[in-house]
């Protein structure tokens, strides 16, 4: 059950959008956020920063036809809100018409993913004490590990969205996230091991971390890469690991798939619908209702309830991914509840929640075994994507070769290079073991959670970067 009491009620929610109303828009929304964060992070066996901060203000947006005009304020008193709906209100004068708004009652939520401790229930020596423990389990796993670094980032936003529709509803959003980076110094070379769990929950989460797996895990990577040579460039084919892996989907196509480029027709992927885009092989879905999971939602940023979201079906195209506006803009594809934003202080717009491929029915031995010579991509890293066309490089943290279907030596430096449309042809088999990672994604409405994910998968042939 949620704790926190809106600031602003119905009524008073009801007069906003009435004045937002008044020169004759089509639509009116308030969306109202209270942000209370805290970030800890420990260097060196010690405390390095704790910073800590709370946020408070409402956002309002009117829509004229396909434009939407919006303003924002961090007074949330009767006079400033009225204040700013009068702004968005005059920002269209001269149209005709007069739209009422239903009136608001409140509303259900929608899915409630629960919390079992609130962060600020918990003790800050707690979190020191995992912090040290982390500390020793990756200094114990080799002295070649020169440095650690831990930290927690914990959110709790809540938030309240009403419309000129009647909609009224609150929901609540709870995120931890917990980042182990390990680095091992050796030879005049540095090479960093990086673990960062999150999920939609309290410091229940936290609590259910086996940290000195995590510890060891992020260590073992840093070692390994100490010592490997670096990849030979070329085209091969490469296995990419599940989990993070996924990320290459998310940028290179999922942004694709967005109504905030595929409605201006700036996606290579618009007006694709019910076409075969991938290999055969390939199911994509964005969820917001798995149960805790990083990037879900009880509510999208429109008040509207999450859904399961099949993108790609078996190859073929048979969703995009749409807010309001994009439902507005296309004319033919309905709200999936895929409207986000940063913070009160930015309009909505259609963004990815849980971005995944479907598991096939392979396994990782297996896959490995059809390749005679390529790359196997165990951890991906960072990297870059060009805008509408999904072409992108994207770095590869922990990789082997593969020589004869086996895994040979572990290889550093790696670039996986392509085009998210021609990468989603040339993958021809999907592993069973589905896992999600976290992350946070940046785009039109500002830096989101997201998770990416996938299971292991075989991409035929790719430009792989190296020496």
């Amino acid at each position: 059950m949620m704790r926190w009491q809106p600031p602003v009620d119905t009524s008073l929610a009801s007069e906003v959008i009435g004045v937002a109303l008044s020169s004759g828009a089509d639509f009116a929304d308030l969306f109202v956020e209270d942000r209370s964060e805290s970030a800890l992070t420990f260097l060196d066996g010690r405390v390095k920063d704790a910073v800590s901060g709370q946020s408070l203000g409402a956002g309002i947006r009117v829509v004229h036809g396909q434009r939407a005009i919006y303003g924002y304020t961090s007074d949330l008193s009767r006079a400033g809100l009225l204040e700013v709906a009068r702004a968005v209100a005059s920002a269209e004068q001269g149209r005709s018409g007069t739209v009422v708004a239903r009136e608001a009652t409140a509303t259900a939520p929608g899915l409630v993913h629960p919390v079992g401790r609130y962060p600020g229930d918990v003790p800050m020596q707690r979190r020191i004490d995992l912090f040290h423990l982390v500390d020793r389990t990756a200094r114990a796993y080799s002295s070649f590990i020169s440095q650690v670094e831990v930290s927690l980032a914990e959110t709790v936003q809540n938030v309240l969205i009403a419309n000129s529709e009647g909609l009224h509803v609150c929901d609540e959003r709870p995120y931890s996230r917990f980042f182990i980076k390990a680095i091992a110094t050796g030879g005049g070379e540095r090479q960093e091991g990086h673990r960062s769990p999150g999920r939609l929950a309290g410091f229940e989460f936290v609590d259910s971390l086996e940290v000195e797996e995590l510890a060891r895990e992020a260590a073992e990577a840093a070692v390994l890469m100490l010592s490997a040579d670096y990849c030979k460039a070329g085209r091969m084919p490469v296995v990419i690991d599940k989990g993070f892996g996924g990320v290459i989907f998310h940028e290179a196509c999922g942004h694709l798939l967005e109504t905030t480029s595929v409605a201006p027709r700036v996606s290579i992927l618009s007006d694709k619908m019910g076409q075969q885009i991938a290999h055969p092989a390939v199911t994509a879905i964005d969820d917001g209702t798995l149960e805790n999971e990083w990037g879900s939602l009880g509510v999208d940023d429109e008040g509207m309830p999450v859904q399961r979201t099949v993108l790609i079906r078996e190859g073929i195209l048979e969703s995009y991914m749409v807010d309001r506006l994009g439902e507005i803009k296309t004319q033919q594809y309905a709200r999936t509840g895929s409207a986000r934003r940063q913070s009160y202080r930015q309009p909505p717009g259609s963004r990815m929640r849980n971005t995944f491929i479907a598991p096939g029915d392979a396994s990782l031995e297996e896959l490995i075994a059809d390749v005679p010579l390529g790359l196997y991509a165990k951890r991906m890293g960072g990297g870059s994507v060009k805008p509408g066309t999904g072409d992108f490089n994207f770095a590869v943290r922990e990789a082997y070769m593969i020589r004869d279907g086996k895994l040979a030596e572990p290889v550093r430096g790696a670039m996986l290079i392509g085009n998210g449309a021609d990468i989603l042809m040339k993958i021809s088999k999907v592993g069973r073991d589905l896992e999600l990672a976290a992350g946070m994604c940046g785009s039109v409405s500002g830096n989101v959670p997201v998770t990416v994910g996938q299971p292991a998968l075989l991409v035929d042939e790719i430009t792989v970067g190296g020496r």
